[in-house]
């Protein structure tokens, strides 16, 4: 159901809990002084036309809470504010972060959350403020500041797990994991991603803290809107340096990769001279019995007018021309350092 639970507080405390938007209206206009949260899960367009009908929305944050894919943003309209926030989970199989989309109007009376996703956990917020009925008492902007708190809170299971993968990426970088320069750009975008979401949120608590005198904020909402700028800011301090460290992993990697392309290089070439000399070595060898070889050929032709076959030293000149041939060839080839 797209109403995920609304209920009608006076005091800080639960009085009705009605079941449509219209006993909702109804149970608010009972209850002088009592405020309304209502939580909607996707709802459809004539939902929001009725919120917007019942608590005067200004038509552009309507706009946007229908169509959703916005940033992280505030916006005042009036005594209506309209915050845009990105909840966050990390997905460790995947090595993802999953945003959900969270819209909240809060004006005099009334906080509407709209969530287009399955975080955060805004059940756990309203069991934590209907306990704390002081805070809750405060008013939306309480609410608000609590939804917040939720969001920022959920963040620090993202940068764990960012941080874990990192540290298993190193161990890569130095093993020589094949693959680990995929796994370095993948996890880089995801942190980039993360970024678009948490750094914008600096600006709205910024927003929220210039109009802290404007608007009358009690010193405990101050302190709480402290206390969650703070945790944002370590969340950011972090990401920022997952991201540089990330890069500096990419051109260590890209080092490592090249030194060991250069010793195979190195390798192949060491290799390919050896192969160089051996073949020299065959060369010579070859050259030199091909001498005596082709001396015997000349005399083996068995022609019949062959004066050196008649001749006494015919038989020592030949092997003595074999072994000149081959002395001088040897000489040759040792002095050109191929034997």
């Amino acid at each position: 159901m797209p109403v995920i639970d609304a209920a009608v507080y006076v005091a800080g405390r639960r009085r009705a809990s009605p079941s449509t938007l219209a006993d909702t209206y109804r149970c608010l206009h009972e209850h002088e002084g009592a405020m309304a949260w209502i939580g909607l899960y996707q709802p459809d367009a004539d939902q929001i036309a009725s919120l917007a009908r019942e608590f005067r929305l200004h038509e552009l944050a309507v706009e946007d809470a229908i169509t959703a894919h916005q940033r992280p943003k505030l916006e005042r309209y009036g005594d209506t504010v309209f915050v845009v926030l990105l909840a966050a989970r990390y997905l460790e199989s995947r090595e993802e972060v999953r945003f959900s989309e969270l819209h909240v109007f809060i004006g005099p009376g009334f906080v509407v959350t709209v969530r287009h996703g399955d975080a955060p956990d805004l059940a756990a917020v309203r069991h934590r403020m209907e306990r704390d009925t002081g805070m809750l008492a405060a008013g939306p902007q309480a609410v608000l500041y609590a939804i917040l708190d939720q969001v920022v809170d959920g963040y620090l299971p993202v940068v764990a797990g960012l941080e874990n993968d990192i540290d298993e990426i190193e161990t890569e970088v130095f093993g020589g994991e094949p693959t680990v320069s995929r796994r370095i750009y993948e996890l880089s975008r995801e942190v980039i991603e993360f970024q678009r979401a948490a750094r914008p949120l600096g600006a709205v608590l910024g927003a929220l803290d210039a109009g802290v005198t404007r608007y009358e904020t009690g010193e405990e909402l101050r302190r709480y809107l402290r206390d969650v700028a703070d945790h944002l800011t370590q969340v950011a301090e972090r990401v920022d340096g997952f991201r540089q460290l990330l890069q500096n992993m990419l051109a260590v990697n890209a080092t490592l990769v090249g030194q060991q392309q250069n010793d195979e290089m190195r390798r192949l070439t060491e290799a390919g001279f050896e192969q160089n000399e051996e073949i020299k070595r065959i060369s010579a060898w070859a050259a030199i019995l091909f001498a005596p070889t082709l001396i015997g050929t000349v005399y083996g032709m068995n022609f019949t007018h062959m004066p050196e076959l008649g001749w006494w030293f015919g038989y020592p000149l030949a092997l003595l021309l074999m072994a000149m041939v081959c002395g001088a060839l040897y000489l040759v080839f040792r002095r050109r350092n191929w034997l």
